[in-house]
């Protein structure tokens, strides 16, 4: 789990793009298991190559040298998919942390018979115990805590000759920040965040949340005893902008509740940070919590 720290502050989380190029590719893994279950005799080479990211952020230097996909640590997963219809055909995974996933992280090869497919691409963060699913070009998600995630779908056309083309994965999350104007006391053992909007699970065609039914995320903070803390967690939501109740909930040791904040109508939008900065460890106040909606100036730096 990332602990807050102080960049998390003067972070904006914006635009990011990544360049995916499909051409001509070596030791390619064939597609068999498709709706006839037969091997077609013909198949075209295909190679996906996730190239650096494009990123706007606030309070990085201009001069910031060119960083690989491979060395960007907030995404540690890559998935690439084809569809048929509703068939997947293929599926491949890329655990940036596992060597034996990828010969080179972010470059995938496969064949793919001539056809008409829905492509999807998905990076993300990960973190131990994460459990991640990918169910269609309209359904993905998390099982538990929502990361940082990325990804674009489209069709692509698979003729008889190598093809070359790109597409544009965007950050498709909402972050949430929380910040304590208090200290740390004994017997903290996590925090409670519950959306009342958004989800968990997303559609990789819109970005958008796959329900709008709230959800739940819990975070232990690593702060020590007699520190002020800060923690981050992510939504997917139902518009691109979105305004919704949030309740924090600071739980003890055995997961009683010690103490509890409801904030009112917190606005949260795609690709952008929104913090809650308040009393954490006190008895709940009317008007204790304040929202920071105002977003650092931000530049371009490509990568």
């Amino acid at each position: 789990m990332k602990t807050f720290n102080s960049n998390f502050a003067a972070l904006l989380l914006g635009t990011v793009a990544t360049v995916v190029t499909l051409s001509s590719c070596q030791d390619t893994e064939e597609v068999t298991n498709l709706v006839s279950g037969e091997t077609p005799d013909t198949f075209t080479q295909v190679s996906v190559q996730v190239s650096p990211f494009d990123m706007s952020q606030s309070d990085f230097p201009a001069t910031r040298a060119a960083v690989d996909p491979a060395t960007y640590s907030d995404v540690g997963a890559m998935t690439l998919a084809f569809y048929e219809g509703t068939t997947k055909v293929f599926e491949a995974t890329q655990l940036k942390a596992d060597a034996t996933t990828y010969d080179t992280f972010g470059s995938f090869n496969c064949r793919l018979p001539k056809g008409d497919y829905t492509m999807v691409v998905i990076a993300r963060d990960v973190m131990d115990g994460d459990v991640f699913t990918l169910t269609s070009p309209t359904e993905a998600g998390y099982a538990d805590r929502v990361r940082e995630t990325f990804c674009k779908t489209q069709s692509v056309t698979v003729g008889s000759t190598n093809m070359s083309l790109s597409v544009t994965l965007t950050r498709v999350v909402a972050r949430l920040g929380i910040k304590s104007t208090d200290t740390r006391p004994e017997g903290i053992g996590k925090i409670r965040i519950t959306y009342a909007g958004g989800s968990r699970l997303f559609s990789p065609t819109t970005g958008l949340a796959f329900d709008d039914d709230g959800f739940s995320s819990s975070n232990e903070p690593k702060s020590a005893v007699g520190e002020k803390i800060g923690t981050a967690n992510m939504a997917f939501l139902a518009t691109d902008e979105q305004v919704m109740d949030v309740t924090i909930e600071i739980l003890g040791t055995g997961d009683e509740i010690l103490f509890t904040h409801v904030v009112k109508n917190v606005p949260l939008q795609r690709n952008r940070t929104t913090y809650l900065q308040g009393p954490l460890f006190s008895t709940s106040l009317a008007g204790a919590f304040t929202l920071e909606t105002d977003w650092l100036p931000t530049h371009t730096v490509d990568f």
